[in-house]
């Protein structure tokens, strides 16, 4: 070999086959696979649910949280009798609930909703049912027209139809006082013992047809072969309606109950409008209004907010203990 020519290494030798394994191309990245049908209902369920979440959180979520901060709190005010130009907020803890508790007015209009509510549901999910019961019997004739002048009142504004029936009640220019008067009988629809119940008689002709078209609605999808067998077996119109009909809507009648409890704690336009026209409504007439009065014409906003905080609370302990109650009821019959 000739000093010019350049050295070369000589190659490594190959590695030798691993037995069982065949030589092929360097491997790559696995293909991603594509999304099973669980993940895609998932994603869909999750798309059709985001909508709905945001505005929970926004309309109800943040709007009791703020709440729950701002009965934590109480204003401060500067200067001599807290008439000086500055204000600021200070931490109360449960001052502002303490207060709300000892509140008389707030307390009685506690005890009065509840009267209220113990007396108007009963009565109005029972109209709500024989109406609903009467429109889908065999026999009812135009359906189509009394269901929809049934439902017509729950269209009318709550304030609207206060003020309708603010004429109603007025002495002097109600023609139901006019009536009564020619059969001698002295009738004051706003006097202190009777306000409760012509407000209780404005928020029944408003709600039994929302109430009566919901109890439809589960009526028209129970299966029409069980009131066929229930003929075959030589029940009644009667007896069809009580152990046929009336167990089958029994989930509906739960709906309407919870509600129309939610409904009358927060009683507030009906006793709101006709507040000029009886003595007898107050500013605490009803929890909902005492807390109005508190942040609008008392300037207190913070015992406003702890009142909501105590109304919310109280809502919900009736709507679930009335659940517990009726479902604990139910599993007991089976």
């Amino acid at each position: 070999m000739s000093r010019d020519t350049p050295h070369r290494p000589a190659p490594a030798p190959a590695p030798a086959p691993v037995a069982g394994k065949r030589p092929g191309p360097a491997r790559r990245g696995r293909p991603r696979r594509a999304p099973g049908p669980r993940a895609r209902h998932a994603r869909a369920a999750a798309g059709f649910l985001l909508p709905f979440l945001a505005l929970f959180a926004l309309c109800f979520l943040a709007p009791l949280g703020y709440a729950l901060h701002q009965s934590l709190f109480t204003t401060e005010r500067t200067g001599p009798l807290g008439l000086g130009g500055r204000e600021h907020e200070v931490f109360a803890g449960l001052a502002n609930y303490a207060h709300a508790l000892s509140d008389d007015r707030f307390l009685a209009g506690f005890g009065r909703v509840l009267l209220f509510g113990a007396v108007q549901i009963p009565l109005m999910i029972a109209l709500a049912t024989g109406l609903a019961l009467l429109l889908d019997s065999a026999s009812a004739r135009g359906v189509a027209f009394f269901r929809t002048a049934f439902f017509l009142p729950y269209g009318v504004p709550g304030v609207i139809a206060s003020i309708l029936w603010g004429f109603l009640y007025v002495p002097g220019i109600s023609p139901l006082v006019k009536i009564a008067g020619s059969l001698g009988w002295d009738v004051d629809f706003l006097s202190r013992g009777t306000v409760l119940w012509s407000i209780a008689n404005i928020v029944t002709w408003q709600f039994t047809g929302y109430n009566m078209l919901v109890l439809i609605a589960q009526l028209k999808a129970v299966p029409q072969e069980l009131y066929e067998a229930a003929r075959l077996d030589g029940a009644s119109a009667r007896q069809i309606a009580r152990h046929v009909k009336l167990p089958l809507i029994r989930p509906a009648l739960v709906l309407t109950c919870v509600f129309s409890i939610i409904g009358t704690l927060q009683l507030f336009a009906e006793p709101m409008v006709l507040r000029p026209l009886a003595s007898a409504i107050d500013s605490g007439f009803t929890p909902n209004l005492h807390a109005y009065s508190e942040a609008f014409v008392g300037n207190n906003p913070h015992a406003a907010a702890a009142e909501a905080v105590l109304l919310a609370l109280v809502a919900c302990v009736l709507s679930f203990g009335f659940l517990r109650l009726v479902g604990g009821r139910g599993t007991e019959g089976r």
